[in-house]
């Protein structure tokens, strides 16, 4: 055989993977997105703060690769999942304000050409299974429609974990289970978590390996409602807090659907070449099983109990030991994985393709560089009421350096973080079964032990790095450092776009669309 005959047959094999034929030269990405999961609910830190919560799958997926410990998600569910997609802050999406409601004609805009979208023309096939909840009011916003060559999973959140149900109030109720097809229910009767990780095995079970895959897998668990087979519940029944109890059941089902999830690349030959990420929506909700211990707040807040998430990315190749006790504590944000992924995949942004917020942090993961970012915009949303508690303490605009500061904002640059207007919620809540929980559960109520009135000044300054759990307010200390971000909250908010929260129309009942959640604007 020639000299050309040799390097044709070399290239060719360079070309097209290895010499089974089978693997793609980009790799597969399966990025698994936890529910409400508290940042003291994964086993590496509960192990170190007083939690029972164990997770010995993600435990060892972690420690064989790279730790995110200085990693931030939005407050709640919907603004995660919009920047995730998008790669944009929910102040350039209209999302500033809650979550997208079932009944709202609202939606993810679509002028964003979404992470799915961009990986196929990269010649990605592309999968969701589980929770949406970036609207579906008409079908151009559902998941099959931006992006995803299959789908199966809710449309909306908080559904009954065995039969689909979920209510909007007491009047409107619905079943909230569709593929790319239409809506099912052939799954009634089996938990979530299980036939989530079975969904993603058919996917995976029937992908062409001679493609690359990108499978997002968005789990309901540790949502409420509290539900879990009694099986894994039972381990934990020396915890005296029902909630808890349960929740402990609901993580151990993830952290086994993860593991079943992953025996399935194994099976089919495509786990050496998976980069898996998986990352918290928001905090933990310490009403409903969750804790963020020793961080202060709770989902829907802003204080780091709120946005301080749980992440991790495994695989081969990021090239780390095994067991790997290095940590990656650079400054990441959940908007950085649409460009990261990208990177990660070889793959340029197509031409339109919206401008972001997000960067690419690839290097960052992959060789422990410094961050491209030093600072993040946590949120700006002027129509902010604290859930749970039925008054707000600041009324009154007060501007300072042009910003009005009983508006509910809060920034993070550097190590330096400020928090504007009512925050809501802000004490710090031990694990249950570590003590005597210091949080009240009356939420009727202000004046009580739970509620610690620290949050009386509508500037709030907090140094990250040297506290971590933010008990020392320090603006008055640092006047310059006040005006400095919110300068920054100035320049943000000029390019911010009207909230978006459309009221709910009776339209959108179930009861008028078969008895299941789905698309009722034609």
């Amino acid at each position: 055989m020639d000299l050309k005959c040799i390097l044709l047959i070399v290239g060719l094999v360079v070309f097209t993977g290895t010499a089974s034929g089978n693997k793609p030269a980009k790799p597969n990405i399966v990025f698994i997105l936890a529910d409400d999961f508290g940042f003291n609910d994964i086993g590496y830190h509960a192990v170190n703060h007083n939690s029972k919560m164990k997770t010995p799958f993600l435990d060892s997926l972690a420690m064989a690769g790279v730790r995110l410990e200085n990693y931030y998600v939005q407050p709640i569910c919907s603004p995660s999942r919009s920047q995730l997609m998008s790669g944009r802050y929910q102040i350039h999406t209209g999302l500033q304000h809650y979550i997208i409601e079932p009944r709202q004609r609202h939606g993810l805009p679509l002028d964003n050409i979404l992470l799915p979208e961009q990986l196929k023309r990269c010649g990605y096939n592309t999968h969701m299974v589980g929770k949406w909840h970036l609207g579906f009011f008409k079908e151009e916003y559902t998941p099959w429609k931006r992006g995803f060559d299959t789908y199966f999973g809710y449309l909306t959140g908080g559904e009954d974990y065995y039969t689909r149900y979920r209510c909007d109030g007491a009047k409107f109720c619905g079943y909230d289970m569709s593929t790319e097809g239409g809506p099912t229910n052939k799954t009634y009767g089996e938990y979530s978590a299980h036939f989530f990780a079975s969904k993603a095995g058919e996917v995976i079970k029937s992908h062409n390996t001679s493609n690359p895959m990108f499978l997002y897998v968005a789990f309901q668990s540790v949502h409420s409602p509290m539900q879990v087979p009694e099986s894994y519940s039972k381990p934990f029944a020396f915890i005296k807090d029902k909630n808890r109890q349960i929740y402990g059941g609901m993580v151990a089902a993830m952290d086994e659907a993860v593991k079943n999830i992953t025996e399935h690349l194994q099976a089919a030959g495509m786990w050496d070449n998976t980069l898996l990420i998986f990352s918290t929506d928001n905090g933990g909700q310490t009403l409903s099983g969750g804790n963020n211990w020793p961080l202060r707040g709770r989902k829907l807040t802003l204080w780091e109990g709120g946005v301080k998430g749980v992440g991790f990315v495994h695989g081969k190749i990021l090239n780390v030991p095994n067991p790997n006790v290095i940590t990656n504590n650079e400054l990441i944000h959940v908007s950085d994985w649409f460009p990261t992924i990208l990177s990660a995949a070889q793959c340029q942004k197509a031409p339109g393709t919206q401008s972001l917020d997000g960067y690419d942090q690839w290097n960052t993961i992959l060789k422990n560089a410094r961050s491209s970012r030093s600072e993040i915009l946590h949120n700006i949303d002027p129509l902010f009421v604290p859930m749970y508690y039925k008054k707000t303490k600041f009324t009154n605009s007060t501007v300072r350096m042009g910003f009005d500061t009983s508006v509910h904002a809060g920034i993070r640059v550097r190590d330096w973080k400020l928090l504007t207007g009512e925050q809501g919620m802000d004490s710090w809540v031990e694990p249950p079964e570590s003590h005597v929980s210091t949080e009240y559960h009356d939420v009727d109520q202000l004046d009580h032990p739970g509620y610690q009135m620290f949050n009386h000044k509508p500037v709030q300054l907090f140094n990250i790095k040297y506290d971590p759990e933010e008990r020392v307010e320090v603006s008055d200390l640092y006047p310059e450092i006040v005006d400095e971000l919110l300068a920054r909250l100035v320049v943000y908010n000029k390019t911010a776009v009207p909230v978006v929260f459309p009221p709910e129309e009776e339209e959108a009942d179930p009861a008028r669309l078969g008895g299941f959640w789905q698309p009722w604007v034609k």
